[in-house]
């Protein structure tokens, strides 16, 4: 078995809580981690082969409009307690924020204030998410978490409000 990646460790996260489809497994990763790790829909397809070929998934039921339902297999499980206890690295900011406003210089006036504008609003929206998930959180981790969501939130509205408006 080779070294899970962050994005198959992440899917197998998922399918811990039962088996779920390639587009199941999109939306849990929006709803259970969105804020902080991104998992798109063409990495999710990538990743099921592989994770499947490897061993540590396996086919489920065909659902509807031929969706193919996955499960974790035992070989599955240990591998994510592995790579849970592993070593974590450093963390990664992908920010495609950030990656525009290094950018902003190539753009009109008018542009980046609706950039900004609209980052505001983007950012607004997460912390008010946020804050309720801090609310709803029923254990010390979820609740941390969240916690870290609004403090990530906040962070990103004073960087937005330290851009001059011109």
């Amino acid at each position: 078995m080779s070294e899970l990646n962050a994005t198959a460790a992440a899917l197998l996260g998922l399918l811990h809580d039962g088996p779920a489809t390639g587009g199941q497994l999109v939306a849990g990763a929006g709803e259970r981690f969105g804020a902080f790790f991104s998992v798109t829909r063409s990495q999710v397809y990538r990743e099921l082969p592989a994770l499947s070929k490897e061993g540590l998934v396996r086919l489920g039921k065909q659902g509807p409009r031929s969706s193919q339902q996955y499960l974790i297999t035992a070989a599955g499980k240990k591998a994510f307690k592995a790579w849970l206890t592993s070593e974590a690295g450093p963390d990664h900011l992908r920010s495609p924020l950030i990656l525009r406003l290094v950018h902003a210089g190539s753009l009109t006036a008018k542009q980046r204030q609706s950039l900004l504008e609209s980052a505001r609003t983007s950012y607004s929206q997460q912390l008010d998410d946020a804050r309720a998930a801090t609310k709803a959180a029923e254990g010390p981790y979820e609740k941390a978490v969240a916690e870290f969501a609004q403090a990530q939130a906040k962070a990103a509205l004073k960087l937005l409000d330290a851009i001059p408006a011109a």
